[in-house]
């Protein structure tokens, strides 16, 4: 087990510096308070991580674990910039 392994470009937390490895988004996790870290969408990130660490899974599943749970809790996700609602607009 490798909780040394590093991802390919650092996640951004909410608060503190960016997670570089598997470790560091697993200490990330055990400081959140329990009501937080119980949530659907940090256990599954940890489940990621547990499998990126052992082999089981890919690096990439648990960076984009961390990243969901992260932008679920702070509530970034759904919302979208006038600048990407541009870009959507020139697609259609």
């Amino acid at each position: 087990m490798s909780w040394d392994r590093p991802f390919d470009q650092p996640v951004p937390l909410p608060s503190g510096p960016a997670a570089r490895t598997l470790r560091d988004a697993g200490n990330y996790i055990r400081k959140l308070p329990k009501s937080e870290h119980d949530k659907p969408e940090w256990r599954l990130a940890v489940q990621m991580l547990i499998d990126a660490a052992e082999d089981r899974g890919p690096m990439l599943f648990a960076k984009m674990g961390i990243q969901r749970a992260t932008e679920r809790c702070t509530g970034r996700q759904g919302k979208v910039s006038s600048s990407q609602r541009r870009k959507l607009k020139a697609y259609r």
